[in-house]
């Protein structure tokens, strides 16, 4: 686990401050979640099994920042992190994703960062070889192809005979500072890629075949086989990006790595459940159908945040410690009808504010992903300077929020609309009518000019993200 004793509430909020507006509520609540988990493991051998997250549930209308708070705050602890939308998820014995699957898929993406970690570690050794590798194919060793003996009386400048092996030496040092240098990127060579399989499978405890699918099944079958090794032409450039990437998964060990991945997924893993107000008891769902049970998906909900072993192609998971954050609008439902056992488990509950005008003005401003900053970087690859006027910001808010308030609440999702609507006939002139060198300004009459129809049509579905 991944020292985060940097990371206090107090760093953790100013950190979440540099991308999501407002919901102060939240962003302390999970700051303290997230301290907790090093601060429990500082504690005693003896109590630390003891000490169990306390999971959150998020209330809040779609696009107020919910799904943003868990994202960054995963990558501020560096910590396995999945989403999974509650609505996908079907009572076991029908047809759909069984609630388990969320833990294999934490589980994943945890093995995935510890390999792409050690890959790093290993990268410096791993291009070593490859060069090596590279040089062989320009070059071959002297046993693999011994090069022609040099005729009697040829000798160097200074008159002394050379060796074979000299000549190869001198031919491949030659070859490697000329790789350095990068003058061979283009030239053709044949490489082998050996590609053996690694098993991924952990442990096969009894109950495994009904709990890993068969689609999994054969994929840790297929990863078992042998396979030969194929050749394979291709540039300089390629074959070191290929062989480096198949020299540092060879170097590391990979048992090393599936047991870091699952103390990861288990002591510092977020699993991020959206939508959970869909599979509330009193949610309406048009078209569901009699067979999907809204509560029996809750039941098999439970056991995994209450703590409960789950069984992956990498070993068994306890998921007694792994952070769970649910999230939903509750437009129509309401928290309390969840199941009280599924209430229970969520004992800090944050209710997130709706976005105002002030709000929509801030996103625009100040974070550092915020569109107005990421428009900009698209023109500026096409050499055009963009800048937005102080009353164009307001005038974009203003459109936004009133579209919200009018037609459907999507949050600070509706300035992705509005922002597209206004630049896109820009985009679509950059580079042909609009040259690099070029400069635009966007002011608030630009604003009114483009985007007042938006406002006045009556029917805006098409504009309903």
């Amino acid at each position: 686990m991944n020292d985060t004793r940097h990371l206090t509430p107090r760093r953790i909020v100013e950190e979440l401050d540099k991308y999501i507006v407002g919901q102060e509520e939240a962003k302390r609540n999970v700051a303290i979640a997230l301290r907790n988990r090093w601060r429990r493991m500082q504690v005693s051998d003896e109590m630390r099994p003891e000490i169990i997250p306390n999971n959150i549930l998020m209330i809040g209308a779609t696009g107020v920042g919910k799904t943003e708070i868990a994202r960054r705050l995963a990558r501020l602890a560096e910590a396995p992190f999945v989403k999974v939308e509650a609505s996908k998820f079907t009572e076991v014995g029908y047809v759909g994703r069984d609630v388990e699957s969320m833990v294999r898929d934490l589980v994943e993406q945890s093995v995935n960062m510890v390999k792409a970690r050690k890959k790093e570690e290993v990268r410096e050794k791993a291009a070593q070889l490859v060069e090596d590798q590279i040089l062989d194919a320009l070059i071959p060793p002297l046993r693999q192809q011994p090069v022609p003996h040099t005729p009697a009386g040829t000798f160097t400048s200074d008159q002394m005979p050379v060796s074979d092996a000299e000549l190869n030496e001198r031919t491949r040092l030659h070859f490697r500072e000329k790789l350095r240098r990068g003058e061979l990127e283009d030239r053709k060579i044949e490489i082998t890629l050996r590609q053996g399989g690694t098993p991924n499978v952990g442990m096969i405890g009894a109950g495994i075949m009904d709990e890993v699918s068969m689609m999994n099944l054969q994929e840790m079958l297929s990863n078992m086989m042998p396979r030969k090794p194929r050749k394979k032409k291709v540039t300089v450039a390629e074959a070191r990006q290929i062989l480096l990437e198949e020299e540092a998964a060879r170097l590391i060990d990979m048992d090393e790595v599936k047991e870091e991945a699952l103390f990861r997924a288990e002591n510092s893993g977020i699993i991020f459940i959206d939508e959970i107000d869909k599979i509330a008891s009193n949610y309406k769902k048009g078209g569901g159908g009699p067979d999907v049970s809204r509560e029996g998906v809750q039941r098999d909900l439970l056991p995994i945040v209450e703590g409960s072993t789950v069984n992956t192609k990498y070993g068994v998971v306890k998921t007694d410690h792994i952070l769970f954050i649910a999230a939903g609008a509750f437009h129509i439902s309401k928290p309390s009808d969840l199941i009280p056992e599924l209430q229970g488990r969520f004992p800090i509950r944050v209710e997130l504010n709706n976005l105002t005008r002030e709000d929509f003005v801030r996103i625009l401003k100040e974070p550092r992903n915020a569109l107005t900053r990421q428009y900009e970087a698209l023109f500026a690859a096409e050499g055009v300077t963009v800048t937005f006027t102080d009353d164009a910001i307001e005038a974009l808010a203003d459109v936004a929020f009133t579209l919200n308030a009018e037609v459907e609440n999507i949050g600070a999702r509706r300035l992705q609309t509005v922002m597209s609507r206004l630049l896109n006939e820009y985009l679509f002139d950059v580079p042909d009518k609009i040259p690099p060198g070029t400069s635009l300004q966007i002011d608030a009459a630009q604003v009114r000019e483009k985007l007042t129809r938006l406002i006045k049509n009556k029917d805006l579905s098409e504009y309903i993200l």
